[in-house]
């Protein structure tokens, strides 16, 4: 009840404030992007996480686990192997979307504080995030195979699992970091 008063005295505030009337697919579409704009930073970088992480493990357990059928063996090579291609493939992805933000405008140098500065956010927040993610990835990943689901069952569900507590303390993290705050300046 709480948060339809305040969408709806947010709406009509726009409304008025607009002097114009619009249909709610515009106004949905003005919120959405003042949402993405407002949150760039933050979408791109679970984007680059989860797009860099989600093919690996699943293709790769199932893999393994044609050749072993040692359950707990399976869910530490597949976080090894996800590690191995997770990293650099978000790495790249990283760079590419936030190339811009560490060239200076005005004399098209890169600066090189804004990336050294990054970097050790980066691996501060990673380091404690991926910690968290791979003892919970582990623990349900070899659980859910030990009660019998499929080994790409379990590496997806253990994944989405583990994702989504890894995602909560990143962004988190990156929050307490102030890893954007240069790029909002």
């Amino acid at each position: 009840m709480i948060k339809s008063k305040f969408i709806y005295k947010n709406l009509t505030r726009y409304l008025m404030y607009n002097h114009t009337m619009y249909s709610i697919n515009e106004m949905m579409n003005h919120i959405g992007k003042r949402f993405y704009n407002r949150y760039k930073d933050y979408i791109l970088l679970n984007k680059n996480i989860i797009i860099a992480a989600l093919v690996v493990g699943v293709f790769f357990t199932e893999l393994y686990a044609e050749y072993s059928k040692n359950n707990f063996l399976n869910s530490i090579v597949t976080l090894i192997v996800e590690y191995a291609i997770y990293i650099p493939l978000f790495a790249i992805f990283y760079y590419l979307d936030n190339k811009g933000r560490y060239v200076d405008a005005l004399t098209g140098k890169k600066n090189y504080a804004n990336i050294k500065s990054d970097q050790i956010k980066l691996f501060t927040i990673f380091s404690i995030s991926e910690i968290i993610y791979s003892v919970s990835k582990v623990s349900i990943h070899f659980q859910l195979m030990q009660i019998s689901f499929e080994p790409y069952q379990a590496t997806i569900i253990g994944s989405f699992i583990a994702w989504f507590i890894f995602l909560v303390v990143i962004n988190f993290g990156a929050k307490v970091v102030k890893l954007f705050q240069h790029s909002n300046n």
